[in-house]
This record gives structure tokens, C-alpha cells and sequence, in this order.
């Protein structure tokens, strides 16, 4: 779902067994299993929405997915013993960071796919670590050393080339999209700066309260506001509905964990720019969508990019 979340949970993972130190071999390679898991599953819900937006309103769709998703998360928490009571000083963070994980995250994400096609929404949204990387200057005092510039330098080109294309117009409904993937990029960003103490929470105690959260306003705005009809719901938009709430919003974050476990935080995420290359070819082959020289050469100055800031990041931790 979120390099935000992604990272509380990480703080987390005390809570979770370490894998025996006499099997590392097959421990590292569940780990690696568990990854590809996690981008594939992550990477198939762009398409997946896509499909949901031709029939059912964006809102509606991720909230209800969501909140179904995180009542699952609850449960499963509490199958493994992990506590889902938050500590009374923590809420005020829970509901911001719930705030800028999800619901504007997600909500915007989700919405300017009804404008830009996979490749572009991904690729935009996914460039959530440079400007977190840019927000660390001023508000936490962590200047960009060369290595940042560069990211910066190379997140930016490859904005530029998506978005000077023939194929969008700065003009159209195409801009608005773009716009909103762009602001929820930034959002997270800024909150992932912001709120940069881990949650004092489980790992998944956490996710399912976060998820919870941002999602149940998006469904109650979507029913009050969007509008759905029942009516209107197809097959496959309804199984790319259950696939969403079951796997990307459900089993991934498990699969997640699990990774985290076993692997070292910086190769899980790096290991995740592998979702919008994923998303994008996915696009392509279910959707029919273009996959053009500008696309590419986007992709390979953003993701680019966004591993020099990574690997900024976690040098700087």
C-alpha cells in the first residue's frame, strides 16, 4: 500500500519471531518468495482498479474494499496474539498518519486513475521517497548530499518526459490526474516526515487501524456523494473488487511481514520498485494500454531516481 506504513511496520517487527539462525538459506529464500508475492499482488491492483472505475465510483470502491480488508487484518491480528488496543497518547498520531497513509494516499491515487493509465498513475505516485527525501531538508535538517540532487535531478526528468508526451495533455481531464497522483505522492511524503516516530503498535494491529481509519471515510463519502449502483457491477469488475480487498489490501501485507522478517529492510524496499514496472506491463497485457519509448525512458529516470533516494534514506538511518 505505502512506504509510510511499510515503515512502521518495520519498527515493528520486534514483536515478530526471528527466523532460526541455523536455516538462513531457506529463510532468506521464503523471504525472497514472500517479496515477489507482495510486488505482484500490489502491482496487479492498478489494472484491477482500472477495471472497478468502468462500472463503480473510486471512493466507494477503495473505502468498502478497505474497510472489509482492515476487519480482516483485525481479526487476524488477533489470532496472533497482537493486541489491538492503542495507547491514548498515540491516537492523535494514529489518525494522522491514517490521514496521510490512506485516506489521502489512497484516495487521491485511486481517484486519478479515472484520468491517466497505469503506467503514468504508478509512476507518479511511486515517486513518494524523492520528495521525502526533499521535505528531510528543511523540516528534519538532513541536507541532499550529491547522491539526493541526483535523485531529485532524475525524478524529476522522468515526471517531465511522462508529462510532455503527445499522449497527455496538460490541458484535459488528463492533468487533473495527474495532478491528484502527484499531490498524493507529495502528501505521503510530508507525512512520512512528519510522522517519522513509529507507532507504538503490532505490526499488523497497525496496518488494520490505519487502513480502518482512512478507508471509512471514503466509503460513507462515496455512498453519500458518488452514488453507486449494484446494478451496474460486472463480473469481472466485481472480481477485480474481491481480488483488491483479498490480496493487495489483505494477504500482501502478510506476505509482506513475512519478507520483512527474513530479508533486510532496504532490499524489501527496493525490491518494490518492482510494482509499478509490474503494474505498467500488467496494463498493457490485460488492458491493452500503450507501452510506448516515453513511458519507458519515464520509468527508467524515475525508478531510478527513486532508488538513489532510498538508498539515500537509509544511509541517513
Amino acid at each position: 500500500m505505502s512506504d509510510r506504513i511499510l515503515s512502521e511496520e518495520e519498527a515493528g517487527l520486534g514483536s515478530l519471531n526471528a527466523a532460526p539462525a541455523q536455516d538462513k538459506g531457506s529463510q532468506h529464500l521464503l523471504g525472497i518468495a514472500c517479496l515477489l508475492v507482495t510486488a505482484v499482488g500490489w502491482a496487479l491492483n492498478w489494472p484491477g482498479m482500472k477495471i472497478i472505475l468502468h462500472v463503480w465510483p473510486p471512493l466507494f470502491s477503495r473505502g468498502m474494499a478497505g474497510v472489509v480488508a482492515a476487519l480482516a487484518l483485525a481479526v487476524v491480528a488477533a489470532l496472533r496474539g497482537q493486541s489491538l488496543k492503542v495507547p491514548r497518547a498515540a491516537i492523535p498520531r494514529l489518525l494522522a498518519a491514517s490521514l496521510t497513509n490512506v485516506l489521502v494516499w489512497m484516495g487521491l491515487s485511486t481517484v486519478s486513475m479515472r484520468w491517466v493509465s497505469v503506467a503514468e498513475g504508478a509512476l507518479l505516485v511511486y515517486t513518494m521517497p524523492i520528495w521525502a527525501s526533499l521535505f528531510a531538508w528543511p523540516i528534519l535538517g538532513a541536507k541532499p548530499n550529491a547522491r539526493g540532487f541526483l535523485a531529485l535531478v532524475l525524478g524529476l526528468a522522468g515526471v517531465v518526459v511522462l508529462l510532455g508526451g503527445s499522449g497527455l495533455s496538460l490541458s484535459g481531464d488528463q492533468a487533473v490526474g495527474a495532478a491528484l497522483a502527484l499531490t498524493a505522492a507529495i502528501c505521503f511524503a510530508l507525512g512520512t516526515v512528519l510522522n517519522g516516530k513509529p507507532l507504538p503498535l503490532p505490526p499488523i494491529t497497525s496496518t488494520a487501524w490505519q487502513v480502518g481509519l482512512g478507508c471509512l471515510p471514503m466509503l460513507v463519502a462515496g455512498a453519500l456523494f458518488e452514488h453507486p449502483h449494484l446494478r451496474a457491477m460486472t463480473p469481472v469488475a466485481l472480481g477485480s473488487l474481491v481480488y483488491m480487498t483479498v490480496f493487495p489490501m489483505g494477504i500482501c501485507y502478510l506476505t509482506w511481514f513475512a519478507a520483512l522478517r527474513r530479508l533486510s529492510a532496504a532490499t524489501a524496499s527496493t525490491a518494490m520498485l518492482l510494482v509499478p514496472v509490474l503494474g505498467t506491463l500488467s496494463a498493457v497485457l490485460l488492458l491493452g494500454e500503450t507501452l510506448g519509448l516515453r513511458e519507458i525512458l519515464a520509468m527508467l529516470l524515475t525508478l531510478s531516481g527513486v532508488t538513489l533516494a532510498l538508498g539515500r534514506s537509509r544511509s541517513a538511518s
